[in-house]
């Protein structure tokens, strides 16, 4: 039905419970002797009863029928217990399975935690367990229904049987070959449903990274793509019940519609009334609906039993001896670097490769000038920023820092232009930001917020997502300057495909800052851009970005941020402050606070920003 793998652990699940599949066996052959039995018995109480005259006899031939029935409704009970006792350790099995998986990927080197364990622990094992126990009960309950309506069926007319039989086989020939096809459909459904919901949900965390960049059009274009591969998926799955259709057609309803056009010829040829009667029983009661159920069982939950298992299986590993612990506690940076970065070759980097083509020189606009900004969330609410007035010269290395909730990360967004303030102004090398296209505005500045946006593809097209033309060399020329080769070389290289789900918060902000690199824009703007990242990996990023060339602007979450800036803005109350590390040192108490000196010193008269 599906990979072999699925197919082993099936057996293996049934052979190791053979005792419990004897009791289940034994039931199910109770729970049939209606089937058996009820085409006979109506035959008799009609040909030896009601048609005879005797209409007591048929009335015990009948009552013969009932007692079958209460015999199988009884075994039906002792089915289902049964059946726990083969399905449930099934299921108590593939759980310590995940969970020994899960426990090997999070303590191994380099490990980590995944959080689709959950999923795979929840909802996929109680999928597979339903899904098992139902096929089970159908595989079972056809094999024992229709063989012993097929006994029956040859006990009261041989030549019946013979007859509804071999459509009967055809239609399960029928399903059976299209069997393979249905599993691959149903998986490339399943696939492109994650696809689509990882590329959504990557779209929706990156959002501001997207308008920033003004990639709109290319982001909902990717999602489009693969709600389109979901659609064509769900229609071809659909399409793929008309085979069940077509099994049910030839081998549940032609053998009807063969014995009631066949049935005056049967009684002239010496078939009696009863046993035409009988003979439809056994098909309509026993037959056909026993066909019907393994046919929508199996085409139903046993696809989904097959892919959903087999997933389990290619994400888990099988029982195997336990790992011995480690000699130290196993640590892993956010950004994992795990191998020497061998699919990254040496080469001259960006900043050595001579100045950028925009370079800061003398009489240029300054890159950012803010002039009486005002911003609030909602009428009512207090400024977050009042009246500000700000210049970034180009070419300079701003940090900004101050409280949570002091309106940083919102002065980011002033600044790219993803929000609008409530009054002032804000240009970006003398361009005003209100009214801009996003376009153009993407060739003035790169924002990389703290949630990066990173996108299902191959690694070169995640970092040459700002500058599509860069060639191979220069994108590995800025990995390395940026300490990214040993997460390239762990991925695969540029052209390996990458899963962002597979990516810690650390390597994904690492990903996008490579991206931020290697834009073309002059003004790069990281706002808490490098908080997933370890001290020294975060030292390196800003290093190698105030080493690119242009402007660069740091909403800091370390004050380590601020010591390695030329300028410092300091949110201090309600008036910012600017100057240097040691100049900010004596003039603010919130900027010594946050560098850690509690030492008192007596500040001299604050200058507000923006006034000599």
């Amino acid at each position: 039905m599906s990979g072999p793998g699925v197919r082993r652990s099936t057996w293996a699940a049934l052979r190791a419970r053979r005792r419990a599949l004897g009791r289940l066996a034994a039931w199910s052959a109770v729970e049939a002797l209606p089937a058996l039995l009820g085409g006979v018995l109506v035959a008799r109480a009609v040909d030896r009863g009601f048609l005879a005259g005797e209409f007591r006899t048929g009335l015990a031939w009948l009552a013969g029928l009932a007692a079958a029935v209460l015999v199988g409704a009884a075994a039906t009970g002792q089915v289902y217990r049964s059946l726990g006792a083969v399905v449930e350790p099934f299921r108590d099995e593939l759980a310590a399975r995940v969970v020994r998986g899960a426990l090997h990927d999070a303590t191994r080197a380099g490990g980590r935690a995944d959080s689709a364990t959950v999923a795979r622990l929840t909802h996929q094992v109680e999928v597979v367990r339903d899904t098992f126990g139902g096929l089970l009960l159908v595989v079972r309950g056809f094999l024992f229904t229709a063989g012993a309506a097929l006994l029956g069926l040859l006990a009261l007319a041989p030549p019946l049987a013979g007859a509804v039989a071999a459509p009967l086989v055809v239609g399960l020939a029928v399903f059976g070959a299209s069997l393979p096809a249905m599993v691959a459909h149903q998986r490339a459904q399943v696939t492109a449903g994650e696809r689509l919901g990882r590329s959504a949900a990557s779209a929706l965390a990156g959002h501001r990274d997207v308008v920033a960049c003004g990639a709109q059009e290319r982001v909902v274009s990717d999602v489009d793509r693969r709600v389109t591969a979901q659609a064509d998926a769900e229609r071809t799955l659909a399409r793929m019940a008309a085979l069940r259709s077509l099994s049910l057609g030839v081998g549940g309803w032609l053998p009807v519609a063969v014995l009631v056009l066949a049935a005056p010829w049967l009684v002239r040829q010496g078939l009696s009334a009863g046993a035409v009667l009988g003979a439809l029983v056994y098909v309509t009661t026993g037959l056909q609906p026993a066909l019907h159920a393994v046919v929508q069982g199996v085409g139903g939950g046993g696809l989904r039993y097959a892919v959903t298992l087999g997933r389990i299986l290619r994400t888990s590993p099988p029982p195997g001896p336990a790992l011995p612990p480690p000699s130290t506690p196993p640590s892993r940076p956010a950004a994992a670097p795990p191998s020497r970065p061998a699919a990254v070759p040496a080469g001259p980097s960006p900043a050595a490769a001579g100045p950028a083509p925009w370079a800061a020189a003398v009489g240029d606009p300054p890159a950012v000038a803010l002039r009486g900004l005002t911003f609030r969330y909602g009428p009512h609410a207090r400024p977050v920023l009042a009246d500000l007035t700000l210049t970034v010269a180009a070419g300079d290395h701003l940090a900004v820092v101050g409280p949570s909730g002091a309106g940083k990360s919102t002065l980011a967004a002033l600044v790219a232009g993803l929000a609008s303030p409530e009054s002032g102004t804000v240009h970006l090398a003398g361009v005003p930001v209100d009214g801009t296209p996003p376009e153009a505005l993407a060739r003035l500045r790169v924002l990389v917020p703290q949630e990066a946006y990173v996108r299902t593809g191959s690694v070169g097209d995640n970092l040459r997502y700002l500058h599509a033309d860069a060639d191979d060399a220069t994108v590995l020329a800025a990995v390395r300057t940026l300490g990214a080769g040993p997460l390239v070389a762990r991925l695969g290289g540029l052209d390996a495909e990458l899963d962002p789900a597979a990516l810690s918060a650390g390597e994904r902000q690492l990903v996008a800052a490579v991206r931020a690199y290697l834009a073309p824009a002059p003004l790069v703007i990281l706002d808490e851009a490098t908080c997933h990242l370890d001290p020294t990996l975060e030292a390196t990023v800003e290093h190698a970005f105030a080493r690119r060339g242009g402007t660069l602007v740091v909403i800091a979450h370390r004050i380590s941020s601020a010591t390695r800036a030329r300028r410092v803005l300091v949110f201090d109350g309600d008036r910012p402050l600017v100057g240097s590390h040691d100049d900010l040192l004596t003039r603010s108490t919130t900027y010594r606070e946050l560098v850690g000196h509690w030492e008192d010193v007596t500040p001299p008269d604050r200058v507000p920003l923006g006034r000599p």
